[in-house]
């Protein structure tokens, strides 16, 4: 399963709030082996932005570790309102 986590960001926390989330993101991917990725919307409304955070092919109890690790890096004081997490799950294909 594959998590896509988007929130909006103030533009003048933006600059503080890269670090943590790669540094957070470089974290859960040593420990739990998966690949991630960070994006961001080209245009800001009302001088906000919105990110988005990827987690590939996460393991079971991989929310827990992103909720602690998220606590530790402090990302909630930067984030402007809640984050949203998507689930996504590869369909089959045929060969």
């Amino acid at each position: 399963m594959d998590l896509y986590i988007y929130y909006r960001v103030r533009e003048e926390a933006a600059a503080e709030l890269l670090p943590r989330v790669t540094a957070l993101q470089q974290s859960l991917a040593q420990e739990c082996g998966i690949v991630t990725g960070l994006k961001r919307r080209p245009e800001t409304r009302d001088g906000r932005q919105t990110w988005m955070e990827i987690y590939q092919s996460v393991p079971a109890g991989f929310e827990a570790k992103l909720e602690q690790a998220m606590s530790h890096h402090g990302l909630s004081d930067l984030i402007d309102g809640g984050r949203h997490t998507e689930h996504f799950v590869d369909l089959p294909t045929c060969a």
